[in-house]
């Protein structure tokens, strides 16, 4: 498996966090902290590119961008 940067998006919840991967669809996990989602998500990335590997699927290419953006207004 070669190298891959993916996007990870991050929420936060009542419950503690979700983080999901906008490039391969169906990859998510869940958690009580942050220290714990990051674990959470790096262990599904891997299981989820594993499994489409073995599947023969074509891995995506990283190809989402993000940008914070500062708005103002009432």
């Amino acid at each position: 498996m070669s190298t891959r940067k993916y996007l990870v998006v991050y929420e936060k919840s009542k419950d503690g966090y979700s983080a999901y991967v906008p490039d391969l669809p169906g990859c998510t996990s869940a958690g009580v902290d942050r220290e714990e989602i990051e674990r959470n998500i790096i262990e599904a990335m891997t299981l989820h590119l594993e499994a489409m590997e073995e599947e023969g699927l074509t891995i995506p290419e990283p190809s989402s961008d993000s940008q914070m953006l500062v708005i103002t207004g009432s």
